[in-house]
Formats: structure tokens, sequence, C-alpha cells
């Protein structure tokens, strides 16, 4: 039987091996169901929010993961109401609660035992998750615990894939050329991530936190990819044109 293991706020803000338990149980969804990785709870997605939010945001998180004898069968992650300044000077304020979640396919009752913590941990707010529609399983347990699905928000998440063996070589206009975030420098990375995501809360402080949270990575075992800090394109008046968090294949995998 899979046993809850709860992190408190002081421990998560300080020890990221929690981190690296998530990611584990990510790599194990993309080896044996990758239909089924949740938003957000992928090894590149977890490193990405973790890195970025985590200085600003961390006080709002609760976390707890579930595990059967020496391995992580599932994990919930809750985001509560928080609020954060934008590019456009205005404040992204968010009154809802969330839930991103992962749960082992071996183990898909371990979703009531999240929702329940949820229920617990987050009280007085509206409650909002995501789940992928191929999981039919998830759904059915979701509207168990009184969840339906919101007609009303257009946000929604596509998940997809390609084959890594055959790559075909960039081709950006005359002019434009390639330049990495290392190259370019913080400043210039989260301007040309800010002007691509207008508006924007993305600060050099959450920049910062990505690239820590790489430098610091001990990479899991099987796991064929490492995040780099980002890659962008300058223009012909040397404006940065566009960002983008990248994936480096790993040669010796």
């Amino acid at each position: 039987m899979a046993r809850p293991i709860g992190v408190t706020l002081a421990q998560w803000s300080v020890v990221t091996d929690e981190l690296r338990l998530m990611q584990g149980l990510a790599q194990q969804i993309g080896a044996l169901r990758p239909e089924l990785a949740n938003s957000d709870a992928t090894v590149g997605e977890l490193a990405w929010v973790w890195g970025k939010d985590h200085a600003d945001q961390g006080d709002t998180w609760r976390h707890r993961r579930w595990r059967d004898g020496g391995s992580v069968t599932a994990w919930g992650w809750i985001y509560l109401p928080y609020r954060v300044a934008r590019t456009d000077g205005q404040f992204l304020e968010v009154t809802t609660a969330n839930l991103a979640w992962q749960v082992h396919p071996d183990h898909p009752e371990l979703l009531d035992d999240i929702l329940d913590w949820y229920d617990a941990e987050a009280t007085g707010v509206d409650h909002r998750t995501t789940v992928r529609a191929v999981d039919k399983d998830a759904m059915t347990r979701l509207a168990n615990h009184g969840y339906e699905h919101d007609r009303e928000d257009d946000l929604w998440v596509q998940l997809n894939s390609r084959d890594l063996t055959e790559l075909d070589d960039p081709v950006l206009p005359n002019g434009f050329r390639f330049r990495t975030a290392d190259e370019v420098g913080p400043a210039a990375a989260v301007r040309a991530h800010r002007d691509a995501w207008y508006p924007s809360s993305f600060t050099e402080r959450g920049f910062d936190g990505v690239v820590g949270e790489i430098m610091e990575r001990k990479e899991p075992a099987g796991d064929s990819f490492q995040p780099l800090p980002g890659r962008g394109s300058v223009g012909p008046d040397a404006g940065q044109g566009r960002g983008a968090v990248g994936l480096l294949l790993d040669p010796d995998r």
C-alpha cells in the first residue's frame, strides 16, 4: 500500500530532492504511458515552474508524495491563491486553488487520496485541476469528487510528441542567427520571454532560479535530455526576436 509523505514549507524551500523524485515519476510515465503525462508534470515543466516561481510563490505551495516501498507512485502539488506583478503594470491575481498531480499507471486509485488531501489543504476557495482527455479513469474519479468540465474556460493544453532520431537543421530567415541565453545575458533573455508572453510576470530573479535549477540538477538515471537556459533568434537590428527553453539530446544515451 502506498503511504503519503508530506513536506513542510521550510523543507520544500531548501530540499529540491523532492523535485527529483517527482521528475523520476515523470520519466516512468514517459516510458510507460506518455499520453498520461499531465500538464505541468513532465521533467522539463517541473524544473521550469519550480525554478522560476519558488522564490516568489513558494510560500503558497503545498506538496505531498505517495510511495510504495522505495518508489514514488503519486504526487500532488497545490498552488494556493496568489498575486504577482506583470509587465503591463497590472497584477495577476489568482483567486482559486490549482492542483498539479501525477499518478503511476499501476496506481490510478491514488488520485482519490490526492483529491482528499487537496480538499483538506485548500479550504474556502474554489478548486481547479487539469486532466488528459484520454485518461477516462481519472475523469471518472474527478467527477465522483464533484468536479466537472469548466466549459467557460478556454484554456487547454495539447500534448505533442515526435521522433528525435532524425532532426532537420533549423533554418532562419536571412539576417537572423541563433543566440543562447548564456551569450546574450540574463536581462536580454528575460526581455525576450516577457515580450513573447506579454503581459508576463517572469523576472530576472525567476530566470536565475531556472538556471540554478538546471545547473544544480542531478540527472536521474535514464534521463535522455538536459534542459538548457534558453535559445532565441536575433534579427538584423540586433533585437531579440523570439525566445524558447530548449532541450539538449544526450548523445551518450
